[in-house]
């Protein structure tokens, strides 16, 4: 599985020759404009997606039947309505992900084609925002479950749609000599940001909320809406300083409908002159699932089997992060000394190994959660910083959101398979900790198909 073929660039190639003719200041502007995006979308993953607002608000005994939840945790009924909360999260946010799947690669390649990434990021962070300050509408009441989880996934949907442009404008802010640290400079920039959105939240909590009201959930209703006042007052730099992608005329303008045959077209191009790009979207699409099953289960596992308390989980989130960023930074620069592939392969090697700890080892406490959950957090970033580093090295030039797009779409086209095991195995077992095997499925079948796509041919 090798390059066997080179790709013949477009007429107007994105290329990083006039990046590397900039004078080193704008060249820095530019590189941290780009990486601050990661910094402003963050709070969605780790406050919205992640730590607070689904783990410790909308999965919690408040949407469930008051008489259920007078029950107390230790009942199996009380139990089972948790599960279905969980259970229910996922299925809206497979939904999400099968809308990722069917617009991904079609937008990405009309942005290519138009020279309109930029623009296609920011209607993303636009409807993001959106869907971050409607949270603030969603009600301590289980009629509101529904809506809070498909605000959720509407989120998710911005956020993947606005990535995919955002990820194939490294190119344009790297050198092959530098695209490794790049990304993991943008990643870590992420993980920081959260630490930083969630440090906010604890010492909000610590004051009371200043003395707002914070019943009927409105504490975590300001939360989201903060969220969403944070990517604005972050994301804009990049929208700024950093150059939209010059249009690829010598592939054809159609219309939406149309983009899906041209799309199949190329994809078979794809498998025909880039085979190791075609496999490493196959492999990656698998894994890259459980990596995001890491993130948004997990403080749900931390809060529902481990006990974890609503101020444990914040700052396990915070510690989490701060781990999650340094990895990352450090690995981004590993990446351009020994290659992304083997980033990847040991970054999921680990997260099996922890995984498998951290149900196993469910009956020691809450100590194992602090231990093998902050290890699961430490690789998670790095394997993603990897992962597109090594798409972005072998992507034919002036195909990037087209094959951004489809890297989106291959990982959603199976994005079900977390969620789906995920809410397969809690509802055959009633218990949420077992819900992790399907993360770890995930992951490992992943680290397997990785096994067999070789280093890619330089771009």
């Amino acid at each position: 599985m090798s390059d066997t073929t080179p790709t013949t660039p477009s007429d107007t190639p994105v290329t990083t020759d006039d990046f590397e003719t900039l004078p080193p200041r704008e060249r820095r502007r530019r590189v941290t404009s780009w990486a601050l995006w990661d910094w402003a979308t963050q709070p969605f993953n780790t406050v919205i997606l992640t730590f607070v607002f689904t783990a410790s608000y909308l999965t919690t005994d408040v949407f469930i039947d008051p008489a259920t939840a007078a029950l107390g945790p230790d009942d199996p009924t009380y139990d089972r309505a948790i599960a279905a909360l969980t259970s229910g999260l996922g299925a809206w946010i497979t939904v999400g992900g099968i809308l990722v799947a069917l617009l991904a690669p079609v937008l990405g390649r009309r942005a290519d084609v138009t020279g309109r990434r930029k623009a296609w990021v920011a209607g993303g962070t636009i409807v993001l925002v959106a869907a971050m300050f409607a949270l603030g509408l969603v009600r301590a009441d289980p009629a509101y479950f529904v809506l809070g989880a498909a605000l959720v996934s509407l989120g998710s949907v911005a956020s993947e749609i606005a990535g995919v442009n955002y990820n194939a404008m490294l190119t344009q802010v790297s050198t092959p000599r530098t695209i490794g640290r790049v990304s993991g400079l943008g990643w870590g920039l992420g993980y920081l940001g959260g630490i930083v959105a969630l440090v906010l939240i604890v010492a909000a909590t610590l004051v009371d909320f200043f003395g707002m009201d914070t019943s009927d959930g409105m504490a975590y209703r300001v939360i989201a809406i903060g969220c969403g006042v944070w990517t604005l007052a972050f994301a804009w730099p990049l929208f700024r300083h950093v150059p939209e992608a010059p249009a690829a005329h010598d592939r054809p303008r159609v219309g939406f409908w149309r983009g899906y045959r041209e799309l199949a077209r190329d994809i078979a191009d794809l498998y025909r002159t880039a085979r190791t790009t075609f496999w490493f979207l196959v492999a990656s699409a698998v894994y890259r699932d459980g990596l995001s099953g890491v993130f948004t289960f997990g403080a749900i596992v931390a809060a529902v089997s481990y006990d974890f308390t609503a101020d444990q989980v914040m700052i396990f989130g915070i510690v989490a992060n701060l781990l999650a960023g340094i990895s990352t930074i450090v690995a981004g620069r590993l990446d351009d000394r020994l290659g992304a592939r083997t980033i990847i392969l040991w970054s999921l090697a680990a997260l099996v190994v922890c995984g498998v700890a951290v149900v196993a080892l469910l009956p020691a406490g809450q100590i194992v959660f602090w231990t093998a959950g902050l290890a699961l957090t430490l690789f998670v970033g790095p394997a993603q910083t990897a992962s597109r580093s090594f798409l972005a090295r072998m992507t034919p030039p002036g195909r990037e959101s087209e094959i951004f797009g489809l890297y989106a779409t291959t990982g959603r086209a199976v994005s079900f398979l977390t969620p789906a095991l995920w809410t397969a195995i809690i509802a055959l077992t009633g218990a949420t900790i077992w819900g992790v095997l399907g993360i770890i499925a995930v992951l490992l079948a992943g680290l397997v198909l990785m096994l067999v796509v070789t280093r890619p041919a330089p771009r």
